[in-house]
């Protein structure tokens, strides 16, 4: 069983993976192998493309080797690292799923995907928080709204939402959301219960 998780910066794809998580699943996000190879972090997988020179893993320094590996090894080599890792998991949720080539790697693993969205201004109030370090050099809702409109620029995460299986509005309680997510496990039958 494999879901990724496609959305804007704190849509809540995190949040959904979590839930998935509770119930059985492995989770992992698309950054992880970044993070990984960035830190040389590398035991949990049995191949990687290349060791790079260790760098902090800023949100600046992720996207532009991401970029690179993805030039370099293909769209979908954030999907295999991260499958790789989790090989021995039966269920995994990926989150973070950031382009064309992951989401058809994720489908042509036989996995769906969830595309998750919300307003900006209530993504921002979220970021804010989150508090991540990969997120501080976010400092007002203007440095936000560039952010966003980079990230769209970079992965046009807003066009990839067609190809999702399932789509979430995340404006509500958490519980709500649960639901939602509750509501797309059952309609997919999944073998498990929720």
């Amino acid at each position: 069983m494999l879901i990724g998780v496609v959305g804007k910066i704190a849509a809540g794809k995190t949040t959904i993976a979590k839930f998935l998580e509770e119930l059985g699943f492995c989770r992992i996000s698309c950054s992880d192998p970044l993070i990984d190879l960035l830190t040389h972090n590398v035991g949990e997988y049995s191949w990687i493309p290349e060791l790079p020179e260790r760098r902090e893993p800023t949100r600046d320094t992720l996207i532009k080797y991401g970029k690179y590996l993805k030039d370099k090894y293909g769209e979908d080599i954030l999907i295999r690292l991260t499958l790789d890792k989790k090989r021995n998991c039966k269920n995994v949720v990926i989150d973070g799923v950031r382009s064309k080539g992951e989401i058809e790697a994720v489908k042509q693993n036989g996995g769906i995907v969830i595309y998750v969205d919300a307003d900006a201004r209530l993504r921002y109030e979220r970021l804010k928080k989150r508090n991540a370090s990969k997120d501080r050099v976010i400092k007002s809702f203007e440095n936000f709204l560039e952010m966003d409109e980079a990230e769209e620029k970079l992965y046009q995460t807003s066009r990839l939402k067609k190809m999702a299986d399932f789509m979430i509005m995340n404006e509500g309680t958490l519980e709500e959301l649960r639901k939602k997510l509750e509501n797309i496990l059952k309609n997919k039958m999944f073998p498990f219960e929720t």
